[in-house]
């Protein structure tokens, strides 16, 4: 008919049936939220074990010798592969900004050969910069236990970083505003790239207090490990997953409620019990037999399906341990997915680290087909749903590695540098 409206790109568009056409629009636009917020709540999980894994990454050491000069004796010490700084940047900061890395890429390539760019990887990395700055810094305040006061002990470091943090939105303008308005060169794109190089390059150099190019400020005490060890020695008659009699190490890799993280606790038969005892002895040396990486791969499994934690059940209030037992069962699929991910005891956490990686990034393409849906079914523009949802929901593991970072470290470098720096990733 003469004068029609063109057919619309949503026209007939479902997201994985074609039945979901006959429901209405506002059905469907409830459907679509609810499983853009399931999603948001595996990218949650999953940063869980991506910060696992970065941690393992940064206990990795190597053997360095060295010479006495005066007893001209070599001297073996081990020596940290990964700096303090650097790694706050290059692999914290670079993966919880992986959502938003993702989905700009992703956004990038299908619009590739039009004249503007899609709304979705613009708009959530602008949005979650503002989620950054405001939200988590706030989390990261009330974090810390009371009474404990964790303060940045290189304020040189972080006014580095919060200098360049400044510089990429200047850099933005001008590559915007000024040489090639409204249009970003692939010269400009490679440039942009390089300055993360530089930015690396000069914390490098901070941290090291190089000469001419360093802020002669001095640094408070700083811990040697990324993440102190925890004391694991507990008690065995208090383990409620094990036998009264044989000290079993207990695997309790949990996502509580709110999507922290708790490290494996190991129950021990104190030393004076152990003494004489030949059958805890075999039954030690067994244990340690079994704690290969299969075996906590397959234990990866089975705790998908654990519903109740040992600190659930000691609950007085049978309404909240109800609710977490609603909320382990909600995510089994997302446990269950993840478990396929290696121990991070394999290769230093490398693999684990590059796996979660790559399902944040199948997360995020998630993401984009179904904050597509919800612009066709409502209206919205998707950089509206992009500046405010998604920012928000993509940055939520940016908040829960701050949160990790400002409960176990003992200093606030790594949780600081994570918001600071992250935008300048993305």
């Amino acid at each position: 008919m003469a004068g029609a409206d063109p057919p619309s790109a949503c026209d007939g568009a479902y997201l994985l049936f074609h039945g979901e056409t006959l429901l209405s629009n506002g059905v469907r636009a409830t459907l679509y939220t609810v499983a853009l917020a399931y999603c948001f709540i595996g990218l949650s999980a999953i940063t869980a074990r991506f910060f696992k894994s970065m941690e393992q990454i940064m206990k990795h050491s190597r053997e360095v010798v060295s010479v006495d000069p005066h007893t001209n004796m070599p001297v073996v010490k081990q020596e940290k592969v990964w700096n303090y700084t650097i790694a706050d940047i290059a692999l914290l900061a670079f993966g919880t900004s992986f959502p938003q890395i993702s989905l700009a890429t992703i956004d990038a390539i299908r619009n590739l050969g039009q004249l503007t760019a899609g709304g979705l990887g613009p708009g959530t990395l602008v949005g979650s910069a503002a989620f950054d700055m405001f939200p988590i810094h706030a989390v990261c305040v009330v974090m810390p236990r009371a009474g404990s006061k964790k303060k940045i002990s290189d304020l040189g470091v972080w006014l580095v970083e919060l200098f360049w943090s400044f510089w990429a939105y200047i850099w933005l303008y001008f590559i915007l505003e000024v040489w090639t308005p409204g249009v970003i060169t692939l010269w400009e794109a490679l440039l942009t790239v390089l300055q993360y190089g530089l930015l690396l390059l000069h914390v490098y150099a901070q941290d090291k207090r190089w000469p001419y190019v360093s802020i002669p400020f001095v640094r408070s005490y700083r811990p040697e490990d990324w993440v102190p060890e925890e004391n694991a020695s507990v008690d065995y008659d208090n383990c409620d997953e094990i036998s009264d009699t044989l000290p079993i190490s207990v695997d309790k890799d949990i996502l509580d409620i709110y999507g922290s993280y708790h490290n494996a606790e190991y129950c021990k038969v104190p030393e004076k019990d152990m003494e004489g005892s030949s059958t805890m002895n075999d039954a030690v040396k067994n244990t340690q037999e079994d704690t290969s990486w299969l075996f906590i791969w397959w234990r990866q499994f089975l705790s998908a399906f654990n519903l109740e934690s040992p600190e659930s059940r000691k609950m007085d209030s049978i309404y909240l341990r109800i609710t977490r037992i609603f909320f382990n069962l909600l995510i089994v699929p997302w446990k269950l997915l993840f478990a396929f991910v290696p121990p991070y005891h394999i290769a230093h956490g490398w693999i684990a680290f590059i796996c979660s990686l790559v399902l944040i990034s199948g997360i995020a393409y998630g993401v984009t087909k179904l904050t597509d849906q919800i612009s066709c079914v409502t209206g919205i523009s998707s950089y509206v749903i992009a500046f405010t949802a998604l920012a928000a929901g993509t940055s939520w593991p940016d908040l829960v590695a701050s949160k990790i970072a400002a409960e176990r470290q003992v200093t606030a470098d790594s949780a600081i540098a994570n918001i600071t720096c992250r935008n300048h990733c993305t």
